[in-house]
């Protein structure tokens, strides 16, 4: 079984990475209860030690998810909202889709295709 990148204290570092005020989160494997605790600190670190004003979670590698990973979102918007910022998500899989609609998640994250722009070309799309 996969389990999440950050595992590796090398990884975390690749976890996180913030361009223009935007919160990129690259995710893998299984956002499950046994990883989002970590990846919610890590998350609220870079948020509370710069100025993010957006978050973006890139589940282009994220094979599984359960209701810690819809918490661990949940929470992160919460938090971002406060300071008036948004959250979007990109490159979900099938799966992953269908969790996000059971749970209703569609309907306060957004997506954007020039936001998986961004993403995938590490940030470097200037149109956003």
């Amino acid at each position: 079984m996969l389990r999440f990148i950050i595992f590796q204290e090398e990884n975390m570092n690749n976890l996180c990475v913030i361009r223009r005020g935007i919160l990129i989160v690259n995710l893998g494997g299984d956002l499950d209860h046994h990883v989002t605790e970590m990846i919610r600190d890590e998350i609220d670190r870079k948020i509370n030690g710069q100025k993010v004003h957006t978050i973006t979670f890139n589940f282009r590698n994220v094979s599984f998810m359960d209701s810690a990973g819809i918490g661990l979102l949940m929470g992160r918007y919460r938090k971002i909202k406060e300071i008036g910022g948004e959250i979007y998500v990109s490159n979900i899989g099938q799966g992953v889709q269908r969790i996000f609609r059971m749970s209703g998640l569609f309907k306060i994250l957004k997506t954007s295709r020039e936001m998986d722009c961004f993403v995938n070309e590490g940030g470097q799309n200037e149109q956003i």
